[in-house]
C-alpha cells in the first residue's frame, strides 16, 4: 500500500516549497509521526496525513507574517503553527505558549533536537502573559472560537501589530459574535485571506486583525 503521506513529503513540490528549511521541517514531520499519537499530540487518523493537513497547513500561515519580528503561538500544543514558523522564520523571536506540561516537555526537546536559537517555550495560558508580554503578532490553530481568541489574544499584540490565526472554513460566522471585543481591543475589520501552499493542496483560511 502507497504511503500517501511519505510520497507527498519527499515530493519535489514539497521539498523546494520549504527550500533550505526541508531538513528541519522534515525532522519535524518524523518526530510527529513517531510520537506524536502516543504522546497524546495528534489523533490516530492524523499519522498518515500530517504533511497535508498540519505541516503544510501551519505553513501557510506564514507569509502572512512576514512583517513580524516577534511571533507568540498561543496554544502551542504538538508545536502546530508555531514549530513551523520558528523553522521558516529563524529571524524571528517565537514564543510557544502552552498550559500543559506535557506538552510543554514535548516542544522543549523538539527546539533542543531542531537547534531552533528563536524559540521561547512557555508553560501557561495566553491570559497569564497579559503585560508580562508583547509581539507582533499572535497566531494560534484550532484552540477557540474568534471571541474567545480575541480576548486571550489581542492584549498580547502590540499597537499596530496583528492576530493572524489559522481557522476552518465556517470562520465568518466567528466575526459576528466576536464585534463586541473586538470593538473593546480597538481593532481593524477582521479580513479573511487564503493561505496557499502547494499545488495539489487545499488552500488554508487565515482570519487577520490589525490593533490599532
Amino acid at each position: 500500500m502507497v504511503d500517501t503521506d511519505e510520497v507527498m513529503g519527499t515530493s519535489a513540490a514539497v521539498r523546494d516549497y520549504f527550500g533550505e528549511h526541508y531538513d528541519a521541517v522534515s525532522r519535524f514531520h518524523a518526530r510527529l509521526r513517531d510520537e506524536g499519537e502516543v504522546r497524546g499530540l495528534i489523533g490516530p487518523r492524523e499519522v498518515d496525513r500530517l504533511w497535508e493537513r498540519h505541516i503544510l497547513n501551519s505553513a501557510a500561515v506564514v507569509p502572512f507574517l512576514a512583517s513580524a519580528g516577534s511571533v507568540a503561538d498561543i496554544g502551542s500544543g504538538a508545536g502546530l503553527p508555531g514549530i513551523v514558523i520558528a523553522i521558516l522564520r529563524p529571524d524571528a523571536q517565537v514564543h510557544l505558549i502552552e498550559p500543559m506540561e506535557r506538552r510543554t516537555t514535548w516542544l522543549e526537546e523538539v527546539v533542543a533536537d531542531l537547534g531552533l536559537a528563536n524559540v521561547e517555550v512557555k508553560r501557561g495560558r495566553a491570559e497569564e502573559y497579559d503585560g508580562a508580554l508583547e509581539v507582533d503578532a499572535v497566531t494560534s490553530r484550532a484552540v477557540a472560537a474568534l471571541s474567545k481568541l480575541a480576548r486571550i489574544s489581542l492584549p498580547l499584540v502590540r499597537s499596530g501589530g496583528e492576530l493572524v490565526i489559522l481557522k476552518g472554513r465556517n470562520v465568518e460566522q466567528e466575526i459576528e459574535p466576536a464585534r463586541k471585543i473586538l470593538r473593546k481591543l480597538t481593532v481593524g475589520e477582521p479580513e479573511i485571506l487564503e493561505g496557499r501552499t502547494i499545488d495539489g493542496v487545499e488552500s488554508t483560511t487565515v482570519l487577520r486583525v490589525r490593533r490599532k
